[in-house]
């Protein structure tokens, strides 16, 4: 069964608790956090005070998937505010090796995520390091986008990669997923799946997740 992270992009943000302790008493296994600067990605979300503020409320991991330049800068920060896992893209630092070793560092699970037009040979030599591997399956930047499905190819390129070497990984998913196809993603190898406005932007977002569950076990 697939484990579903609902992104709080999505959520009401002039009250964010609501959202989240229905997303956690519905099964929710994660709490993913997009952070945007506004120049890697064309918009602005959240900054670590938001991981701060939420902390408290919830014993979901946080997950931050930070599309931020030069995050680096910020990774101390972000694990410093109560983040579980920090996920920095390949494309957004020259110093990725560096940036994901910060991020072990804290204690805190290492996440290297990949632009739909980024190829996987670009994160080759950090793969024994890191936690976790984030397939963008839309362009990243807003919620709400259609799912690439050529994304599939690289989510099993992945599997097929974590089976080899010291590799050992888990494959997220981002962007554009529905009970219409997390079923394929998962198939594919994946074995996190954030929905933002699928389970959000609905009126009982408890049995979205749910349905995200069931289609992986049919």
């Amino acid at each position: 069964m697939i484990k579903v992270a609902p992104s709080i992009l999505s959520a009401n943000f002039v009250d964010l608790k609501p959202d989240i302790e229905v997303a956690q008493s519905g099964g929710a296994d994660l709490l993913h956090i997009d952070v945007m600067d506004g120049q890697f990605v064309p918009n602005l979300s959240f900054g670590p005070g938001m991981v701060e503020a939420i902390r408290p409320i919830t014993s979901m991991p946080l997950d931050c998937h930070l599309m931020i330049e030069n995050p680096e800068r910020f990774v101390t920060q972000f694990c410093q505010a109560g983040a579980d896992v920090v996920g920095v893209h390949v494309e957004s630092t020259p110093h990725i090796y560096r940036a994901l070793e910060m991020i072990k560092q804290h204690g805190v699970k290492a996440e290297v995520a990949l632009n739909p037009g980024t190829p996987i040979s670009m994160i080759h030599e950090v793969l024994p390091i890191v936690d976790q591997v984030l397939v963008m399956t839309v362009n990243p930047g807003f919620g709400g986008q259609k799912f690439i499905s050529q994304m599939l190819p690289k989510i099993q390129q992945l599997n097929q990669l974590r089976q080899t070497g010291d590799n050992n990984f888990a494959i997220e998913v981002d962007g554009g997923i529905s009970d219409q196809n997390v079923a394929s993603v998962y198939k594919a190898g994946a074995d996190i799946a954030v929905a933002g406005s699928y389970v959000f932007n609905n009126e009982d977002p408890v049995a979205q997740i749910k349905k995200l569950k069931t289609r992986t076990t049919e």
